[in-house]
């Protein structure tokens, strides 16, 4: 408080309500191959519904990826998904108005991509489409102004032909207003031919062009900031006639007419799907960063060995706050009777020590109602999504396996499901089987970590107890940065985490614990280096792995007494 000079009155306030905050514990994030979709850019998607809008739908290159993602989120509504490519075979598709040549394709990865390197224009391309891949060869586009609307293809899916807008009229110019309109002409997006997808009317070819809200009305803006399926490569030059003005300011300007409707057909994307490890470890690396991304489990997909050691040392070691899910590969547990368990532990034995990761024990065999056939799919989607649903129905630090937590989903069969010896050659290596039970569903029967050492970190609901433990209190922590290291300090620290933990502690996450925050740790020598120490001591509430029922059978004129009971 500022000292006063003179008499007066000063009002202050100081805010002591500071608690723990709750973190994200449900948050997924996957990397893989997809028909469509930004490259190597992270979006969020909700449901299987909303990723198959997103991303397409699956075919026979990238159904593992696209039914890992489906599975988690029918357990959940979060998942952060990076689509990545073979960047040096994969090409947008791309059109141009020019009969006499054919339209110049590229590769554009993203909106970034395109801002930095296409959005000046291309010479001979109109548009491209939004993403890599063959999908974008379905797509036409086609634009009329006022000199060729009356004899334009599309003319009957707008009110009125373009002209001059409201905003040209203010700036003294004419002629600008353009329609443009985005078919699916092969189906492909929308399962029937010459669907109309998109339509953009009255949109203008000058630069500064405004609607009444102030918004920018350039087509070429509207159109890449609005459009799902093209971004805008160049006017379409060989259609105007004269000198072409579009995309230049309004300002007493008579726009150029188009000579007749540039009409153009997408072609030349390509998809190149069937992604390398190094193509894969390259999408899973950006979730390395914990500031941007506020991620918690990391299922992998169809990967090998070297990919999922990658994202487990790099990813989750390097985070210390997600758990990374992974299962064998597929020849592991497909049409290999009695080779399973041992090709499984040696796939595991390829790993590293972690609590941070986890290990189911295959595939699951599910239906694809996209392509009405049936897929072997990697289990690990699902263990992740039981993570989340263990979140939804009780704590993260509820263990996600056997028969209350630990049912999976859209399973016709198992190709390997285990049997009691089988399981225990598992479990002895972490590996978390997922078996079978007649009349009673598929489950996920461990709930182990891949850690070696024999530890309570080898158990999942402790490792993903101490994720919540340590972020949230980390998050809380920041707030202490800066403030000075003596008793009102600490015991402020004190204050603000043991009611966290005796919450945790009321819904069965710990046992006991103990916060050491004073004079004892905090000595002289610390406070000199201008470093602040806080020992939190926790009891992990452990789960049942094992059960043992004792049955004993007496005669009938013994006391229970009399034999210990």
């Amino acid at each position: 408080m500022a000292f006063q000079l003179s008499p007066g009155v000063v009002v202050t306030e100081k805010d002591l309500t500071l608690i723990v905050p709750s973190v994200a514990t449900t948050a997924g994030a996957f990397a893989g191959a997809f028909q469509w979709g930004p490259v190597d850019e992270v979006v969020t998607v909700d449901s299987e519904v909303n990723l198959a809008e997103r991303f397409g739908p699956p075919n026979d290159t990238v159904f593992t990826s696209f039914f890992t993602a489906a599975n988690f989120l029918s357990y959940g509504n979060n998942l952060q998904l990076v689509r990545v490519v073979d960047k040096s075979a994969s090409i947008n598709a791309a059109g141009t108005s020019n009969v006499a040549g054919n339209a110049v394709t590229a590769l554009v990865l993203n909106e970034d991509d395109y801002d930095n390197n296409h959005a000046s224009g291309t010479a001979n391309t109109d548009w491209f489409a939004k993403y890599p891949g063959a999908r974008g060869n379905s797509l036409l586009v086609s634009l009329a102004d006022a000199n060729s609307f009356s004899s334009w293809a599309y003319a009957a899916n707008f009110d009125s032909a373009p002209g001059t807008s409201a905003y040209a009229v203010d700036q003294g110019a004419t002629n600008d207003e353009l329609h443009v309109i985005v078919v699916d002409e092969d189906g492909v997006f929308s399962g029937s031919r010459n669907t109309v997808l998109e339509r953009f009317a009255f949109v203008s070819k000058a630069v500064d062009a405004k609607l009444p809200d102030g918004t920018n009305n350039f087509y070429k803006t509207v159109i890449n900031n609005s459009s799902k399926y093209i971004w805008w490569g160049n006017h379409p030059l060989t259609k105007i006639s004269g000198t072409s003005n579009w995309g230049s300011e309004a300002a007493g300007i008579t726009f150029a007419n188009t000579t007749a409707n540039a009409t153009v057909s997408l072609s030349g994307g390509v998809s190149a799907d069937n992604v390398s490890a190094g193509n894969l470890q390259n999408g899973f690396a950006i979730f390395a960063n914990d500031e941007l991304f506020d991620v918690s489990l990391i299922p992998l997909g169809a990967v090998n060995g070297a990919t999922a050691t990658f994202v487990i040392n790099n990813v989750a070691e390097v985070r210390k706050d997600c758990v990374v899910f992974v299962s064998p590969e597929l020849a592991d547990v497909v049409n290999n009777i009695g080779s399973e368990a041992t090709d499984v532990t040696g796939f595991r034995d390829s790993l590293p020590s972690s609590s941070y990761a986890v290990m189911d024990s295959g595939y699951k065999y599910q239906y694809d109602r996209y392509n009405d056939v049936y897929r072997y799919v990697p289990l690990n989607g699902d263990t992740a999504g039981l993570a989340v649903r263990t979140d939804f129905v009780a704590d993260p630090w509820f263990s996600p396996a056997g028969f209350n937590r630990g049912q999976i989903k859209n399973v016709v069969k198992l190709p390997f499901s285990p049997k009691k010896t089988e399981r225990d050659t598992l479990y002895k290596k972490g590996v978390n089987p997922v078996v079978t039970f007649p009349g009673q569903g598929t489950v996920l029967f461990g709930d182990k970590t891949l850690l070696a050492k024999p530890s309570a970190f080898d158990r999942i609901n402790v490792r993903r107890l101490f994720i919540v433990l340590e972020k949230a209190i980390a998050t809380a922590s920041k707030f202490q940065l800066f403030e000075f290291n003596d008793a009102f300090t600490r015991a402020q620290f004190r204050n603000l985490v043991e009611p966290f933990l005796r919450d945790v502690q009321g819904r069965r996450g710990i046992t006991d614990f103990k916060v050491v925050c004073d004079e004892t740790n905090n000595t002289g020598e610390v406070i000199d280096r201008n470093e602040f120490v806080a020992d939190i001591f926790i009891k992990p509430a452990r789960s049942i792995n094992f059960i043992q029922l004792n049955f004993i059978a007496t005669r009938t004129g013994i006391s229970f007494e009399e034999v210990g009971a």
